[in-house]
């Protein structure tokens, strides 16, 4: 009979723990029994597991054997003597085979398992599972390499591996699948949480909160290129206006959550970090300057933060939020929370973004030229609205106007005037000032590289929890004495000593 593949689960054990064969005793006495209830008793004496093709161990006769402090290879060698059948031991697992098929060979799993973006999953556990066959004696299994790779003998085709990683969901695969164990992709595992409302203070559950509040999350706010993070809530929430009143860095968009809450004081609202109040570096009152709105133009509370190390916004929007921060948040609060380690997951993460800002030209914007401005004169003073006795007198005259105080301007030393009064000097003065083109953009602006460079670490167990990180934002400014340099670093740690500490 044609030998079928033999069962044989490979023990992943400590070397300390594993008894020797040679070192078991036996006392058995058995008068023709059948092998079976040989070898019911050694494994209740040893633990000893057998496996065997049943069709061989069928064959064999029964036996009489009288055995006192025998060893299991003396045992197997008085019981099989004369049979087909052979024995090989392994740990505490002895085989049972037929010595024409030769020694047992198992098949041979090989792959690779990475996470949802491709990367090795170092130290990914693989272990034998039941399957179409149950497993039966120690745990088999191994750990993925510093590639994701893992090979591994399994006692048959039928059962089945299951990859496991923390953070990560487990899978269950069939052994027989090769395509599947080929790449096998472990998914992070995200744990759903009762939504709750931050209102810098403390937690609470979102179905016992009263007030009016919406939650943003950072990374779906971020805008690439963009420093101050105050400039990304607009149209991100409904009744929050955002106006960016200046480009520069540091100054402050007019944000508006309750509307205007006072016609002399501030409608800014308050914003608060992890808990800590935020202070503009700067206060002014928006009736002590002459401007509307000059008070934007000063500071921002938050312009030294990393959009990166943002984990999400809470929006108090309504009165509520003065039982809490008093007459300050009359106006509405903005609370900010950064990111903390997670429990069982370590990552390092880097971003780097360039943006560049192109010198601005005239052909995109609707703006006349020097030869375009002299027409429009041109047309105006043959219609007669800039003729000498009104633009001489005016206030603004113009390219005109300076053209009529030099023909009426005399100079005693020569004896002429600045400008002669003929037709043929005045057109050589406007051709002047028609050919006399200055391009402001260049005088004012520059090609500028602005640079954000962001470096984060985080992990945690059951115990501690961290997240650090370090950032520089270099932008050699787009205008003339604009550039600006911000570096920021960040360090969360959370410690749980005991469970009420």
């Amino acid at each position: 009979m044609k030998t079928t593949a033999l069962l044989l689960l490979l023990a992943v054990y400590q070397s300390f723990g594993t008894v020797r064969a040679q070192d078991v005793k036996l006392d058995i006495e058995l008068k023709q029994a059948s092998f079976a209830r040989f070898m019911e008793q050694v494994s209740q004496q040893t633990g000893f597991t057998f496996f065997f093709n049943d069709a061989s161990v069928l064959e064999l006769k029964d036996i009489t054997i009288h055995l006192r402090g025998a060893n299991i290879e003396s045992a197997l060698k008085a019981c099989l003597q004369g049979s087909k059948v052979a024995y090989q031991i392994k740990d505490q697992t002895i085989i049972l085979y037929e010595q024409s098929a030769g020694a047992p060979q198992e098949p041979e799993v090989r792959g690779r398992v990475v996470d949802g973006q491709g990367q090795p999953l170092v130290g990914a556990t693989v272990k034998v599972v039941d399957g179409q066959e149950k497993v039966t004696g120690p745990l088999r299994g191994v750990v993925a390499n510093a590639d994701g790779e893992f090979v591994l003998r399994v006692p048959s085709e039928r059962v089945s591996l299951e990859f496991s990683f923390v953070g990560h969901i487990t899978r269950v695969i069939p052994a027989s699948d090769t395509r599947a164990l080929a790449v096998v992709v472990l998914q992070e595992e995200s744990t759903a949480i009762d939504e709750v409302v931050v209102t810098g203070m403390l937690q609470v559950d979102k179905r016992l909160f009263t007030g009016a509040t919406d939650q943003l999350r950072g990374e779906n706010i971020k805008i690439a290129g963009l420093p101050d993070i105050s400039r990304s809530l607009e149209g991100r929430s409904a009744g929050v206006s955002v106006q960016n009143v200046s480009g520069t860095f540091g100054t402050a968009p007019k944000i508006r959550i309750r509307g205007a809450t006072s016609i002399y004081g501030s409608s800014r609202p308050l914003w608060v970090v992890d808990g800590v109040i935020m202070e503009d570096v700067v206060e002014v009152d928006a009736d002590a300057l002459s401007s509307g709105d000059a008070e934007t133009l000063i500071s921002s509370a938050i312009a030294g933060l990393n959009a990166d190390d943002i984990e999400s916004f809470q929006l108090l929007k309504d009165g509520s939020a003065t039982s809490i921060y008093g007459a300050r948040a009359m106006a509405g609060v903005i609370v900010v929370t950064t990111k903390k380690g997670k429990k069982g997951t370590s990552d390092l993460k880097y971003t780097g973004e360039f943006t560049s800002r192109l010198v601005p030209s005239y052909t995109g914007y609707d703006i006349m030229n020097s030869q375009d401005q002299m027409d429009v004169y041109k047309e105006l003073e043959a219609k007669g609205w800039l003729n000498f006795s009104d633009t001489y007198r005016d206030k603004n005259t113009g390219v005109y106007g300076k053209m009529y105080q030099m023909m009426n301007t005399y100079d005693p030393a020569t004896g002429t005037y600045e400008l002669m009064n003929t037709e043929q000097a005045k057109n050589v003065y406007l051709r002047q000032a028609e050919m006399r083109n200055t391009n402001w953009f260049k005088e004012l602006f520059k090609l500028s590289l602005q640079q954000n460079h962001s470096l984060s670490m985080s992990g945690g167990t059951d115990k501690t929890y961290y997240y650090a990180s370090l950032s520089a934002m270099i932008d050699p400014g787009w205008t003339i004495a604009s550039s600006v340099n911000r570096y920021t670093g960040i360090l969360n740690s959370t410690y749980n000593i005991r469970p009420n500490l």
